[in-house]
This record gives C-alpha cells, sequence and structure tokens, in this order.
C-alpha cells in the first residue's frame, strides 16, 4: 500500500491532531536489546536530507521507517535499532526538522519533515540554543532525539509569540500544553 503524509495540521482540532499521533504506530524500540552493534554507513545532514553510503535516500516512506527506529544516548550518539542490532547513524545538527506549526486550543502541534506530529508541552519541551545573533530552536521528539526548527517555522513561532503577548516582556514566549517556553537562548 503506497504511503499517504497526514494532512496540514492547519486545519485539524487538537482531538485530531491527537489522533494523527495515536495513530503513527512506532517499534518498540525501548524494549529492545541488541547485542550486536554496528555502523549503519548513513547520514542525516543538517537540512534534514538521509543519506546511505553517501548517496541521498529519496524514498520519503523510507526516511519515515527508519525515523521510527531512531535513538540518541546520553553521550549524544545516535543509533538506528532493531531486536538484533544498533547501527550508529552520523546526525549533523538534530534528527529531524520542524516544517511547520499551528496554535490550536492552548497547543503548538509541529509537523516534521518525517511527516510525524509532535505537540510541544512537557513531554515534548521546546529548548532555544545559541546566541541572539544565531539563535535555533529545538522541539523534544522521542527517545533523546530532537527537531530544529526550520526557518519558516521559527518565523511562524515568533509570530504566535507576538501575537498573544501583552506587552508585559513575555514577547518572546510561546505556551503549550500549559508549558511556557522562550524563543530567546539563555
Amino acid at each position: 500500500m503506497p504511503y499517504e503524509p497526514p494532512p496540514g495540521i492547519a486545519n485539524l482540532t487538537l482531538s485530531q491532531i491527537a489522533e494523527q499521533v495515536a495513530a503513527r504506530k512506532l517499534p518498540p524500540v525501548e524494549g529492545w536489546a541488541p547485542q550486536k552493534t554496528g555502523d549503519s554507513r548513513m547520514r542525516i545532514a543538517a537540512d534534514g536530507t538521509w543519506f546511505h553510503d553517501g548517496t541521498p535516500v529519496t524514498r520519503p516512506a523510507m526516511v519515515r521507517a527508519f525515523s521510527g527506529l531512531l535513538s540518541r544516548d546520553d553521550q549524544g550518539r545516535h543509533w538506528l535499532f532493531s531486536p538484533f542490532e544498533k547501527l550508529s547513524i552520523e546526525v549533523e545538527d538534530a534528527a529531524f526538522i520542524a516544517t511547520d506549526v499551528s496554535e490550536n486550543e492552548g497547543a503548538l502541534a509541529f509537523r516534521l519533515n518525517t511527516d510525524d506530529i509532535v505537540v510541544a508541552g512537557p513531554d515534548h519541551r521546546l529548548e532555544a540554543r545559541g546566541d541572539a545573533e544565531t539563535p535555533a530552536l529545538y522541539l523534544h521528539v522521542r527517545r533523546g532525539c530532537e527537531a530544529r526548527l526550520n526557518r519558516s517555522t521559527y518565523e511562524q513561532l515568533a509570530r504566535i509569540a507576538l501575537d498573544r503577548s501583552a506587552g508585559d516582556g513575555d514577547e518572546w514566549t510561546v505556551t503549550s500544553q500549559g508549558e511556557r517556553f522562550s524563543l530567546l537562548p539563555a
């Protein structure tokens, strides 16, 4: 059956977004304890492009499948898991790219380059890094992996922050599922 991407997040209610998130059946990587390790010969470039042996992976469904096997350990190394082995994968910046954001019913829903949908909140925190000249926003996705917000998504989020500010000094913060996040690096 061909891969069907989920609908755009801007036209979905929060409950419809929750249904889309629940529909994404991820492999139970957390329960796997592979004994064999190796090198996947794969790399995720800073722009979100996946490569195998230096050649771009051009099939979105393949990238989506591999992304469901990703994990990042406490030392910051990324791994592709199977029940039998875990393979290292080079990640230049973040494993995912956030390509869209929508505010709905007090929540910020992000669409990733893999068509995953992640709702910012206590389990999916936003973090501002860098400095005032070169800020970068990251969203915790799963298993230690993060998504970096691309420029247009960062701009969308900044507009949401400015539209919601009351002029009380919180112009560069957003709230999602009751959690407040700064858009400025500390």
